[in-house]
């Protein structure tokens, strides 16, 4: 299983790379830009609420974390054990309606 501390790890060693999608998501989100720094924050103040170990061609999770300003973000992040890196895949802050307490999704 995927653990918080591999991803951790990679944000201290500087070991992260972020998806095309992900930049995109993080410069556009409606309520406002997502800055790396925050996707930090969020990892390192975070849980993992949803495993993935089937995703191709990493095993990844979605991440719920809150930055030092209280921002909540969900992270979805993969990892190469090969290579030791972080892929962040995507960034948004999740909307209310779909989330209770941003760790559980509701269901439709």
């Amino acid at each position: 299983m995927l653990s918080i501390a591999e991803i951790r790890n990679c944000f201290l060693g500087q070991k992260v790379l972020y998806s095309h999608h992900a930049r995109i998501e993080m410069s556009t989100e409606e309520f406002g830009k997502i800055f790396d720094s925050e996707v930090e924050e969020a990892v390192n103040f975070g849980e993992i609420i949803e495993d993935y170990p089937f995703d191709q061609p990493y095993h990844s999770v979605l991440i719920f974390g809150q930055t030092e300003s209280g921002r909540p973000l969900h992270i979805v992040s993969a990892y190469d054990p090969e290579k030791d890196y972080a892929i962040i895949v995507t960034v948004y802050e999740p909307d209310v309606s779909r989330w209770i307490d941003y760790k559980i999704r509701r269901k439709r």
